[in-house]
């Protein structure tokens, strides 16, 4: 398949930070058997694939702006460009040698996200999307899934663990949806659930409390792939509230009328 050459600078970049990561993961099963543990070892692993990333996307569009979530906002000389990236979505399954996590790499152009590519070196599952071009794994064309019974639909979302996120908020939502639908999953990376969403594997999914870059490439591989994606609110935006709901526009509007009020 012949892509455009933004996303052939994308998916460039995002197959070699993901050579690292994979040998790195082949790592973590050693290490899990050490006093010292796999912390450290893969904090260094997020770090060096970051800089990876930005070394590549830099050599390619100088002067871009970058934001990433180990080293934060660089400052481009074009501030009209900026790249949002996750060098490594899924961090915890990463630790514990679990293989769904992903680099996950946007384009924003004048605050509007134009591209993304989310790449599962584990599995060598890339799916990109360009603004007005469609959703693709593998060069295959991604649509959204169909249902439109909720009760049919198997729902992706997160769950706040110790330290993060409102507990008793996440037990009344699960609640309220889980006599609702056919199946929930946690997976524990971002990237991939919105990407699956794309895919047609997830019918729908919400989460509260994400960055940026754990959405923004997610965000347009749905709605290029005919999804619907917002805050929680209906009609916000992921990228500044932080929260996100998916689907296509049934299921979508289905999760908005359940979650809405118990945020409020």
């Amino acid at each position: 398949m012949l892509y455009s050459a933004l996303i052939n600078v994308m998916v460039k970049a995002a197959r070699r930070a993901g050579r690292s990561l994979k040998r790195d993961l082949g790592e973590i099963e050693h290490l899990q058997v050490s006093l010292k543990g796999p912390a450290n070892f893969v904090s260094l692993a997020d770090k060096r694939a970051e800089e990876m990333l930005y070394t590549d996307l830099e050599k390619a569009r100088p002067g871009y702006g970058f934001l990433g979530e180990e080293g934060g906002q660089r400052e481009g000389s074009d501030k009209s460009h900026t790249w949002i990236v996750d060098p490594l979505d899924g961090t915890t399954n990463f630790l514990h040698g679990i293989p769904q996590f992903a680099i996950s790499i946007a384009l924003a152009r004048e605050g509007t996200v134009i591209a993304g590519v989310i790449y599962n070196p584990a599995n060598d599952e890339l799916y990109i999307a360009e603004r007005g071009k469609g959703a693709f794994l593998n060069d295959q064309r991604l649509r959204v899934a169909g249902r439109r019974k909720l009760d049919e639909c198997v729902i992706a979302c997160g769950l706040p663990h110790i330290g993060r996120g409102n507990h008793q908020l996440a037990q009344q939502e699960m609640a309220a949806l889980q006599t609702r639908v056919a199946g929930f999953r946690r997976f524990g990376a971002a990237s991939l659930d919105l990407a699956f969403v794309a895919a047609g594997r997830l019918d729908g999914y919400w989460e509260r409390n994400l960055n940026s870059w754990d959405i923004a490439a997610g965000q347009i591989m749905v709605r290029e792939a005919g999804g619907t994606v917002s805050g929680i609110q209906g009609n916000d935006d992921p990228l500044q509230t932080g929260h996100v709901v998916c689907g296509n526009e049934f299921v979508h509007g289905e999760l908005i009328k359940i979650l809405k009020p118990l945020g409020q």
